[in-house]
This record gives C-alpha cells, sequence and structure tokens, in this order.
C-alpha cells in the first residue's frame, strides 16, 4: 500500500501556493501595497527634509530663512546659466566637432533653468507662509518632521493591522484546507502515523506559514520599498555614486542565497523534531496511567530528554545561521557606506566630477548635497537591516508550507468511484470475496470468503491478532481490501458513495470515544435531527438513561470531558451504544461493544439487542461467550483464515480448535 506526496519543482513552490490564496483578498493587498508606499515615500521624504534643508538652510549661515535661501538660490543659479551659456556658446563656435561636451552643456543649462522656473514659482509662498527668522525656520522644520512622522506611523499601524488580516484569513482557509482533507484520510493513517506530526503540523508549521504571509505582505513589501525610495533619491543625487557604491551588493547576494538554503534545511529538520517532541508528550501523556503504575517517570523523562536534546541542537544550528544575518548585513552595509565615504570626500573635496576617467556629476557637488546621500545610503540601510532580520522566520515559512502543503496533496486511498451507483437500503446480503488485506508486508486477512444475508446475527470470533476487527473495518470503507471485492446487495463497496454506505451503518467499538460536549449532544451525534425524546429512547435500550438521569449531576447535560474522561468506561460504551441505536442502522456493527460493561448490564443489553437486531444485519466481535447466543452463526478465524463458520454447538463438534478456545 503506497500513497503519493506532491514534490515541488522548485524550493519555494508550496509557499508560493500558500501566496497565491491571499490574491482573493485584491481590495486588502491594493490597501497594503498603498500604506507601504506612502511608508516609504514619508521615510525618505523625512530624510531628505532633516538633512538637507537643515544643513543647506539653518546651518550654512546665521539668519537664514526659506524665502532668502531660494532668493539666493535663484542668484546663484542665474550666475551659473550665463557662465554656462556662454561656455556653451565658445564650444559651438570654437569645437563643433565635440558633441559630448556641447550636449552636457545643454543638459546643464535647461537643469539650470528649469530649477529657476521652479524657485521663482515657489517664492511667493515661501515668502507667504514660511517663517522670517531662522530659529523659527527650525521650529517650521522640526514641526514639518514631526508631522511626516506621525503620519507615516498612522500608515505603519494601518499597514501591520490589514498584513495581519491578510495572513489571518489565508490561514484559516488553508487550516480548512487541511482539516477538510485530513478527514478524508483513511483510518489506517492514523494508526499507522499517529496524530502527533499531524497535530504538529496543523499548529507548529501553520503558525510558521501564517508568520511568512505576515511578513510577505508587512515588511517584505514596507521595507523594499522604503529602501527603493531612498536609493531612487540618491540616484538622482549622482547615480554613477551610487553604482560604485553598490558594487558588493552581488557578493552579499551570494551569501545571502547561501544562508537561506542551509536555513530551510536545518528549519526542516528542527520541525520534524518537533513532531517527534509532539508525539513523544502524546504518547506519555495518553500511557500516564501506565507509566505511574510501573514506575517509570524516569524512564520517559530519560525518552524525554533524548528527543528533547536533538531538538535543541538543531535550534542552536538554526541560531548559529542566524547570527550571521545581521553581521554580514551590517558589515556589507559599512563598507558600501565606507566607499561612498571616500569617493564622495574624493569629489566634494576636491571640486571634482571624475572618478579615475570616470564621469561621476554633471557638476561638483557641494557638502549639503554629499550628507543627503549619505542620509539616503543610511536610510536604505535600515530597510536592508530588517529584512535581514525576517530572514530566518521566512525560510522557516518555506519549510513549514512544504509540510503542510505534502499533506493536503497527499493522495486519499479511500476514494469515491468515478460514477458512483446509488445504494438503496440495504435489504438482501453482505458478501466477501476473496477479501485480502495487509499492513505493509504482514498479511492480516487470506482470501476471506462468506455471506451473510440480512437480517441475520453473525459474531466473529477469534484470537487476538486474528484479523477480526480489520474485517469489521472493511465494511464502512476504513480502509480497502488489497484484492478481492465486499458486497451490499450486489453493489461493490467502492462502487458507491462514501457517505450513503456509511449512513446505513452504526459503529460501536471496544474503547468508545466520546466528545468533550454534553452527554445529549454525544447521543445525538448518530442523527443530528434527532429530538430529545427519541435520544431519551435510544439511551433506554443501551441501558444508559437511568445511570445518566440518577448517577450524572446534571443528567443529559452533563459535560462528558475531553474523549469522555468524566465518565466511566462503562457508562462511555452505553452512551456510544446508545449513539448507534439512534441511528436506527440497517447494518449494526459491534466491536467488543459490552467489553467494558458489568455482568448485570450486560444481560439487560442483550435482551434489548435482541429486540433491536431484527430487521438489520449485525456483526459482532466478541470473546464474551453470553453475547453468542445473538449470534444465528459464528465465523471463527485463526491467523487471517476463516477455520469454520456455525452455530456455537456445531463448531464446538468440528473445530477443536475453537473448542480449546473454550
Amino acid at each position: 500500500m503506497t500513497f503519493k506526496i506532491y514534490n515541488p519543482p522548485y524550493i519555494m513552490a508550496n509557499f508560493f501556493r500558500a501566496i497565491k490564496q491571499t490574491f482573493q483578498y485584491r481590495s486588502v493587498i491594493v490597501s497594503v501595497i498603498f500604506c507601504a508606499l506612502m511608508v516609504g515615500l514619508l521615510w525618505g521624504g523625512n530624510i531628505a527634509a532633516v538633512v538637507y534643508p537643515i544643513a543647506e538652510i539653518c546651518l550654512k549661515e546665521k539668519n537664514n530663512t526659506f524665502t532668502l535661501w531660494i532668493e539666493q538660490k535663484i542668484h546663484d543659479n542665474q550666475e551659473k546659466i550665463k557662465t554656462t551659456a556662454q561656455e556653451l556658446q565658445f564650444l559651438q563656435s570654437s569645437s563643433p566637432e565635440k558633441k559630448y561636451q556641447i550636449a552636457k552643456k545643454v543638459k546643464l543649462l535647461r537643469q539650470l533653468q528649469d530649477w529657476n522656473s521652479y524657485f521663482r514659482w515657489i517664492l511667493p509662498f515661501a515668502a507667504k507662509y514660511t517663517p522670517n527668522t531662522a530659529f523659527r525656520t527650525v521650529l517650521f522644520l522640526v514641526a514639518v518632521i514631526l508631522t511626516g512622522t506621525i503620519v507615516k506611523i498612522i500608515f505603519i499601524i494601518l499597514h501591520g493591522i490589514l498584513s495581519a488580516w491578510i495572513a489571518q484569513k489565508t490561514a484559516m482557509v488553508i487550516r480548512e484546507e487541511f482539516f477538510r482533507k485530513i478527514l478524508d484520510y483513511e483510518v489506517n493513517y492514523f494508526n499507522r502515523e499517529g496524530i502527533a506530526d499531524t497535530m504538529s503540523r496543523f499548529t507548529n508549521d501553520m503558525s510558521q506559514l501564517t508568520g511568512g504571509l505576515n511578513i510577505i505582505y508587512g515588511k517584505l513589501i514596507r521595507e523594499p520599498i522604503k529602501m527603493v525610495v531612498c536609493l531612487v533619491g540618491a540616484a538622482y543625487l549622482s547615480w554613477q555614486l551610487l553604482l560604485v557604491t553598490l558594487l558588493l551588493v552581488p557578493l552579499a547576494a551570494v551569501c545571502i542565497r547561501w544562508l537561506a538554503r542551509s536555513i530551510k534545511r536545518v528549519v526542516r529538520r528542527s520541525m520534524e523534531e518537533m513532531s517527534n517532541l509532539y508525539s513523544r508528550l502524546e504518547e506519555t501523556f495518553r500511557s500516564i496511567r501506565v507509566v505511574k503504575a510501573f514506575t517509570q517517570e524516569n524512564t520517559e523523562r530519560a525518552k524525554f530528554h533524548r528527543t528533547n536534546r536533538t531538538y535543541c541542537a538543531k535550534a542552536i544550528k538554526i541560531a548559529k545561521y542566524e547570527s550571521l544575518t545581521n553581521p554580514l548585513t551590517e558589515l556589507f552595509g559599512i563598507l558600501m557606506i565606507s566607499i561612498a565615504i571616500v569617493v564622495g570626500a574624493y569629489l566634494v573635496l576636491g571640486s571634482r566630477t571624475s572618478l579615475l576617467g570616470i564621469p561621476m556629476l554633471s557638476e561638483p557637488m557641494d557638502f549639503s548635497e554629499l550628507l543627503l546621500f549619505f542620509g539616503l545610503l543610511a536610510g536604505a540601510a535600515d530597510p536592508a537591516r530588517k529584512l535581514s532580520d525576517i530572514f530566518t522566520m521566512f525560510q522557516s515559512a518555506a519549510a513549514a508550507a512544504d509540510r503542510v502543503y505534502s499533506l493536503i496533496d497527499r493522495q486519499v486511498l479511500i476514494r469515491e468511484s468515478e460514477h458512483p451507483v446509488p445504494l438503496p437500503k440495504h435489504s438482501q446480503s453482505i458478501c466477501f470475496e476473496n477479501v485480502c488485506f495487509q499492513y505493509g508486508d504482514r498479511p492480516i486477512l487470506k482470501n476471506i470468503s462468506f455471506e451473510i444475508q440480512f437480517g441475520e446475527c453473525i459474531a466473529i470470533l477469534g484470537a487476538s491478532g486474528c484479523g477480526k476487527s480489520t474485517l469489521l473495518s472493511l465494511i464502512p470503507r476504513f480502509a480497502d481490501a488489497d484484492s478481492g471485492r465486499i458486497l451490499i446487495d450486489g453493489l461493490a463497496v467502492t462502487e458507491v458513495r462514501v457517505r450513503d454506505l456509511r449512513r446505513q451503518i452504526g459503529l460501536v467499538t471496544q474503547d468508545p470515544v466520546l466528545f468533550n460536549d454534553t452527554v445529549l449532544n454525544n447521543i445525538r451525534y448518530g442523527r443530528p435531527s434527532a429530538t430529545t425524546e427519541e435520544i431519551m429512547d435510544a439511551a433506554g435500550l443501551a441501558f444508559a438513561h437511568d445511570f445518566i438521569e440518577t448517577e450524572l449531576a446534571d443528567g443529559y447535560a452533563t459535560i462528558a470531558g475531553p474523549a469522555g474522561g468524566q465518565l466511566s468506561g462503562g457508562q462511555r460504551q452505553r452512551i456510544a451504544l446508545a449513539r448507534a441505536i439512534l441511528r436506527n442502522p440497517s447494518i449494526f456493527l459491534l466491536d467488543e461493544a459490552t467489553s467494558q460493561i458489568d455482568i448485570a448490564s450486560e444481560k439487560m443489553i442483550h435482551e434489548a439487542l435482541a429486540k433491536f437486531k431484527k430487521g438489520r444485519t449485525t456483526i459482532m466481535v466478541t470473546h464474551r461467550l453470553s453475547a453468542l447466543a445473538l449470534a444465528d452463526r459464528i465465523v471463527f478465524m485463526d491467523d487471517g483464515n476463516i477455520i469454520g463458520i456455525g452455530t456455537h454447538e456445531e463448531l464446538l463438534q468440528f473445530s477443536p480448535l475453537y473448542a480449546k478456545l473454550f
């Protein structure tokens, strides 16, 4: 028996599937991007507002104001325009072949004229609305910066709320898809794999995936926009100087790619160890009575310590890789700013426009512009640092997506027929034809063939491990036979709709499971549309009504507790029996259904079952001789084979093994 797991064609395939799920919230995504864009613009704008105006207007000269600074700019630009126009005229007349220099002068002349047009346009507004003293100008700039910061914070808050909304809504959809798929799994999957790993993926891994989605629409949108705004501003001042500064980016990208692969690999192994930790806890807590009864607390502590130590080692390894991220980012950031300082100082202090013969500036850069360039680089470095902080979490989300989607994509073994046949109410027979089944390489059922007539009560008997419960589980398709067929009224169970099949079946197991709900709702689970009177009638048939009314504090409103833990084993079994009776099934399956009930109660239940089994097919797995009185025939099994079929007396007479069993 095999199952198929989806293998992503590239490393982030499953995480991109989760991101694709978010596209259903397009309007919110647009709002997130808008908020991030506003944060980025205000981030770069605040840096420009802090560095350049204060350095250029307030600190360069005493008693300077916006109006005086603009007038001085107009005057300086007018002088530059005259000088540039003269140089251009000289080049055109004396050296017309120097087209590059002429074009450069033409471009510079247009820029100066455009700036002067802008300054002349803004001068009346500056004169009317900006302060007329140097100190008030400083106060005005501080107020602008504070206002911009407050507006930016508002957009940051909105952005955080909206990105979390997208992440949580998408996670809710994925969780529901995950849960829906898990419910479709065959019962043997949980018997084979346990529930700890599934629980780990459902809780820990989903939490990591949700965090990754939050990052995608949070910092992964906002911080790059902030960085781009700053880099665009720096490029406007001198894109050549910016390129020289960013020479180390390819090397940084190689290092980050190496870290990404290493972190994701270690994170995936860490998640597997977390599953083992869940498994160890689940096994210990489920078996707590046995642990205490055999005084094995120290043994369990040692087992947990080994598992915990392995997980801790993986977590430390993640921390080692993560510890490299910030230092590497900081190192590359300092190196780039150092390059900018050296090259910028070389250009500004020498009033140069080229480096090693390579043009860097159209005209010499002054100190204020260089200071603004450094400020914008620093502004770009901060988002880069924050992106490095989320690096490990992003890789964790990618690894978690792989683990979550591997179960979502797993092929369900119990599949519906492509063209299911309607299953009428059972009225003829149940037939097993050469049914074989095995767990792994171990055969459980070997060529089982027999027929049960409608209305007949069959008891399946045999030593533990001979395949009785497995045979019973094939009827409702908790598992499918490896070969052979099971027919109900001539229709193979694999050809009918699973829900139609199971709606005709009532099941009571040896270890009945109740939900953490009222006793009334636990019985109603058999038929949700049932009235309270019908529920009480079913409880009466299962001899549960009396103890519910007299022994339970709140009667039918009593909470059964997790897994029915507030009730005794016998009480749970009778409530489970009432639940199956309420279903009014055509096929009644009882797997050691009275094993935890006292002899007096069992006798009364057998009397009720003797009436209830009429008009329906009943199959019992039992070891109790008293239960055999209900059976019309007994199927005696040993080692996956049917040894004999007949009444109790017939089997005693013709089967020595059966006689030995009793």
